[in-house]
């Protein structure tokens, strides 16, 4: 198992097949499906596949990709999140999806802060960006929050999507 990050509350750890429960389950919410999109993933198989074909490609391609969130007291898993490099994209950009008891206590948020961190201190990037659809209004927020920069709007997968850059700060 490999740990990307821990914060005071959550472990962030790269997926394995054996997610693939939690991966059916997160996928098939509403607020999955509205707010990303249907993955059409149905059973641990689907799941697998998913698994397979992205984060765990994405690692080997990348050294990142999206992660598991788990509480760190419980190791209950409660999302994801991560760095996604999408051909579509300049550079690579970060998404988070959590099950819906989870949603309103800070986990998203804590989760990205240190997904950021590693991204600029273990990749060394200089830029990520970040893509909501427009009516996302808490993923929206979160991103200004955490300190992401709108820059504009663009048409990904058929929706016209917010677009937003978070740089490096040279101190």
């Amino acid at each position: 198992m490999t740990v990307v990050c821990e914060t005071d509350r959550l472990i962030i750890r790269h997926f394995q097949l054996s997610d693939a429960e939690f991966i059916v389950r997160l996928l098939n919410e509403e607020s999955f499906i509205r707010h990303i999109a249907d993955k059409k993933v149905r059973t641990n198989a689907d799941a697998e596949n998913y698994l397979l074909n992205g984060p765990l490609n994405s690692y080997k391609t990348f050294g990142f990709g999206l992660n598991l969130v788990e509480l760190k007291s419980s190791r209950t898993p409660v999302g994801m999140c991560g760095l996604l490099k999408r051909t579509e994209l300049d550079h690579p950009d970060i998404g988070f999806a959590f099950l819906p008891e989870f949603f309103g206590k800070g986990f998203a948020y804590e989760a990205t802060l240190s997904i950021l961190n590693d991204g600029f201190s273990t990749h060394a990037l200089q830029t990520i960006l970040a893509v909501t659809l427009p009516d996302n209004i808490s993923s929206n927020a979160l991103l200004r929050k955490a300190g992401f920069n709108p820059i504009g709007k663009m048409e990904l997968y058929g929706s016209e999507n917010n677009v937003y850059e978070y740089r490096v700060k040279n101190n």
